[in-house]
C-alpha cells in the first residue's frame, strides 16, 4: 500500500543547516502544526538554534514556509518544543533555551552561569498557530535550583480530558543532578525525570512527579506521555543504563503529581537509545509508540501498538528500513494517525517527514 508522505523540512533549506526534534499537533480547525529546531550553523545540539513551525491546512500534504516562533536574543539555543492544543482552542507551547556558548556537557558539569544555562519558557497562539505571544519565563516555578541540565519532552504535551484532573496540562521533562565526588555530572546515572503541571490553562506552572534516583539502573531521560481511560497517565522514557533494554515506563493515577511506581524497564520496546512518542488511540483503545526498531542503530522507524495499556507490545506499522531518529505522533482525524519523524536516505537528520497512517491498520 502507498502511504501519503510529505517532507516539511529538508536540511540545507530556508536558511537552516539542519532541522531536528519534531513535535506535531492538530488544531481545532484541523490545521497540522509541525514544530522543529531550526539549527543555523550545524547539526549540533548547541549554538544558534531557533524554534520554528510550519502549518498545513490539507492534512499534511503541503506546508507553509518555516516561521520562527522563538529565538534566543544572543544567538543561543531555543528548542525541545512541547506544544498542546487546549480545550479552548489555544496552542500552548513550552520550550527551553540556553546561551550561545553553553553546551550540554558544560551545563552538566556546572560550568555555565545561570543566565546561560537551561531556562524554561511558555508562549501561546490564539489564531491557529499563525502568530505567537512573546516567550514568558517560568523557570523559577518548574526547575529546582540544584538541577543542571533541563529539557522538555521533546514532542507534544497533553491536556487531560477525563477524570478528576481534567483540564490539567502535563508536560513531561527531564533534568540532571549535581554529581557525587569523583564524577563530573555528564554520566547517565545523574539523569532524572519530572513533569510540569498547569491547572489554569498555562498561566501558572509547578513541578509534578520527580524520579531521579542516581543508581545507574533506570535513569530517566527524554519522556512522552499519553492519557489512558479515566485520566490515568502512561509515561514512556528513553534510558541509557544497566536496566534491560533502552526504554522504561511508568504510570500516574493522579494526573502526573506522582508515579504509581518509579520508572521500570520496558524491554518489550527494542531499539537504540533515542527519543520516542506515545499516543492513545481512543476508538480502539490502542496505545501507540513510535521510534526506530533497529536494535543498535537509529533506523527502521516503526509504530508499535499495545492492547493492554503498555504492558506488551507488537509491531503495527513499519515506515521504512532507512535511517530514522526522533518522532512524534498525533491524531490527525477520526480515521488517521499522523507521524512526524526524522529520516533520510543516508542519515537520520537529512529531513523531517510526515506520514499519514490509517488508524485501522494499527488496531
Amino acid at each position: 500500500m502507498a502511504y501519503a508522505t510529505s517532507v516539511p523540512y529538508r536540511a540545507g533549506t530556508e536558511g537552516f543547516h539542519t532541522f531536528r526534534i519534531p513535535a506535531v499537533v492538530v488544531t481545532r480547525a484541523g490545521t497540522v502544526l509541525a514544530f522543529a529546531e531550526g539549527r543555523r550553523g550545524s547539526a549540533g545540539d548547541s549554538g544558534h538554534i531557533d524554534l520554528v513551525v510550519k502549518r498545513s491546512a490539507d492534512g499534511g500534504d503541503t506546508w507553509s514556509e518555516a516561521r520562527v516562533v522563538a529565538e534566543e536574543p544572543r544567538g543561543g539555543t531555543v528548542g525541545n518544543p512541547a506544544p498542546v492544543v487546549t480545550s479552548d482552542g489555544r496552542i500552548v507551547l513550552v520550550s527551553v533555551r540556553q546561551g550561545p556558548a553553553a553546551t550540554e556537557a558544560k551545563i552538566r558539569r556546572g560550568q555555565v552561569p545561570a543566565a546561560d544555562g537551561r531556562r524554561v519558557f511558555v508562549q501561546e497562539s490564539a489564531d491557529d498557530g499563525v502568530t505567537w505571544t512573546a516567550p514568558r519565563e517560568i523557570t523559577a516555578s518548574v526547575k529546582r535550583p540544584e538541577w543542571r541540565w533541563y529539557a522538555t519532552t521533546p514532542g507534544h504535551a497533553l491536556q487531560l480530558r477525563h477524570g478528576p484532573h481534567a483540564g490539567r496540562i502535563v508536560v513531561p521533562a527531564n533534568h540532571s543532578l549535581p554529581p557525587a565526588a569523583g564524577h563530573d555530572g555528564t554520566e547517565g546515572a545523574y539523569n532524572g525525570g519530572h513533569c510540569l503541571l498547569s491547572d489554569d490553562g498555562g498561566a501558572t506552572w509547578r513541578i509534578g512527579y520527580v524520579d531521579d534516583n542516581p543508581d545507574g539502573y533506570v535513569n530517566v531521560n527524554e519522556t512522552t506521555a499519553a492519557e489512558l481511560p479515566g485520566g490515568r497517565l502512561y509515561l514512556n522514557t528513553r534510558t541509557d543504563s544497566a536496566a534491560p533494554g533502552t526504554r522504561a515506563d511508568a504510570y500516574s493515577a493522579d494526573g502526573g503529581q506522582s508515579l504509581e511506581l518509579p520508572f521500570r524497564p520496558q524491554a518489550g520496546l527494542s531499539g537504540p537509545v533515542v527519543e520516542g512518542s506515545v499516543l492513545f488511540w481512543e476508538p480502539t483503545g490502542t496505545l501507540l509508540f513510535s521510534g526506530p526498531a533497529a536494535p543498535d542503530a537509529r533506523a527502521l522507524m516503526t509504530v508499535r501498538a499495545s492492547d493492554d495499556f503498555g504492558v506488551t507490545w507488537r509491531v503495527a506499522h513499519t515506515v521504512s528500513g532507512l535511517p530514522a531518529a526522533y518522532s512524534d505522533l498525533t491524531a490527525l482525524d477520526a480515521a488517521t494517525v499522523g507521524l512526524l519523524y526524522e529520516t533520510g536516505d543516508f542519515g537520520p537528520y537529512e529531513s523531517i517527514a510526515f506520514r499519514r497512517v490509517p488508524a485501522a491498520e494499527l488496531a
